[in-house]
């Protein structure tokens, strides 16, 4: 009797488990099939806004710059050398590397003994050239006296004859005196000529000694040279360099005793490309004098000098592309010929232009500008300059607008955005409004923070502010919103 009612019990059991398993299986099915048969819920979507930096295009007169490189050198460089050979007698004090000479200065003295040597040998060649044109301008003075009395000798034996032919006609005179006469003319004929030659031999003689003279004062004046060669000076101011020899050494002539530099007259060389050089070309084609800024630096140290371009090499130069360029610069104690500079070349300006960050134009030459509800238009322009971490371009239809600054693969055209102008000026927020409390507002107030879960920071602060005399209504505000809640 107990096993049966035990079985039924079970059995009863058994079946109450399996209605609530079906009566859920159902209750689920039904659930599915309504979600199923229900029309699907669509949710509001918000529009994503952007935070993006923006700057204002602003037309503007700009000179644009060309950052390259250069090497400096001095414009004036002379190379000393012997121009005769010898002992040297004399060195300078100043003349080893990296001494200063003045203009003028004696560098080095060569042993003068066979230049001086020399030129007194030609004084004396001189003076024996001097004496014998002397003597050859008497004796051209004495030929030409003799040749002036013969002339009167042949006059007086013309006179003659014509008087014994007088006599002849009036039958006075004789044919023997007659032939008398003739053969004294014709011996006073040819004492003229005589004379003739000796006077044309006296103008040689002169016009010999003439010329040796002149020779002997040509050979004076090299030998007076070849004398002062033996001392070389300064002809400029300046620093020395590569100084090889020294006093005692001989040397040879055209030998290379060093270098003089002057070191405050320095020019800059620098390469530029083809596209670059043509914007220093003036209306006519030809180079105009830009101005260049020269710039050194050197652990944080920045050595600057300015000057002008002046001149361009003739040829490109094997294996060279574009032009060398070079400009003169003002004189700086800082800088030396040899250093690797910086140079800045500045170009004609350009009207109309605006400058702004590289990184606000993209890859098409467009930039995103900001229009109506803050939201983003395409607006294409042209690049003209590229200058270190700016542009400059050329955008009529984008002056006065604003556009981003810094653009992203996020960014396009029609999306909203929330522009921030670095260069605006901050917002001041207005000073709280401060009201006076009751005694029992007041204590109300301080309880509640003193009673209240607040930082003990806070809560020192907040009641320091309530104990003052005026107590910002925000903070009254705030209190009470949150006793009433």
């Amino acid at each position: 009797m107990q096993f049966l009612r035990r079985s039924l019990v079970g059995i009863f059991l058994l079946s109450v488990t399996l209605a609530l398993f079906a009566w859920a299986g159902n209750t689920v099915r039904l659930a599915v099939q309504e979600r199923m048969n229900a029309e699907p819920r669509s949710f509001p979507q918000r529009e994503r806004v952007l935070s993006v930096n923006v700057v204002t295009v602003t037309p503007e007169v700009i000179a644009p710059e060309l950052v390259v490189f250069g090497e400096l050198d001095s414009a004036n460089r002379l190379d000393v050398r012997a121009l005769a050979g010898g002992t040297i007698m004399e060195v300078s004090p100043n003349f080893v590397d990296g001494g200063q000479v003045e203009a003028g200065e004696l560098l080095v003295r060569i042993d003068p003994r066979d230049a001086q040597s020399a030129r007194d040998r030609l004084i004396a060649d001189l003076r024996d050239a001097e004496a014998e044109a002397r003597d050859a301008e008497r004796a051209l003075t004495l030929a030409q006296d003799e040749l002036a009395a013969a002339g009167e000798q042949a006059t007086l034996r013309q006179q003659a004859l014509t008087r014994q032919q007088d006599l002849s006609d009036r039958g006075v005179g004789t044919a023997a005196a007659i032939e008398t006469a003739e053969l004294s003319l014709s011996t006073a004929r040819q004492a003229v000529l005589s004379r003739r030659q000796a006077e044309a031999q006296a103008q040689a003689r002169l016009d010999q000694a003439a010329t040796r003279l002149d020779r002997a004062q040509l050979n004076l004046a090299d030998a007076e040279r070849a004398l002062q060669d033996t001392e070389i000076t300064a002809p400029f101011a300046g620093t020395l360099a590569d100084v090889t020899v020294s006093q005692g050494e001989r040397v040879t002539p055209n030998e290379s005793l060093g270098q003089l530099i002057q070191k405050d007259d320095l020019e800059v060389s620098f390469r530029l490309s083809t596209a670059q050089y043509s914007r220093l070309l003036g209306e006519d084609g030809s180079l105009i004098n830009a101005p260049v800024t020269v710039a050194l630096e050197a652990q944080g140290l920045t050595l600057m000098a300015e000057g002008q371009v002046t001149r361009e090499s003739a040829v490109v130069g094997d294996g060279q592309t574009g032009r060398l360029l070079f400009a003169q610069i003002d004189a700086t104690a800082a800088l030396r010929p040899g250093d690797f500079v910086t140079v800045s070349v500045t170009e004609p300006p350009l009207r109309g232009v605006a400058r702004v960050p590289a990184t606000a134009v993209g890859a098409n030459e467009t930039v995103l500008v900001l229009g109506d509800e803050n939201r983003l238009s395409e607006v294409d322009v042209e690049v003209l300059r590229r200058q270190g971490d700016d542009v400059l371009i050329r955008a009529p239809q984008a002056y006065g607008q604003q556009i981003v600054a810094e653009r992203s693969p996020l960014l396009g055209q029609g999306i909203a955005v929330q522009p921030i102008d670095p260069n605006a000026a901050p917002v001041v927020p207005e000073a709280p409004e401060m009201i006076a409390l009751e005694d029992e507002r007041r204590a109300r107030l301080i309880a509640f923070v003193e009673d209240s879960r607040m930082p003990p920071p806070v809560k020192t602060r907040i009641i320091g502010q309530l104990e003052q005399d005026e107590v910002p209504s925000n903070v009254v505000d705030d209190i009470e919103a949150r006793m009433g809640s």
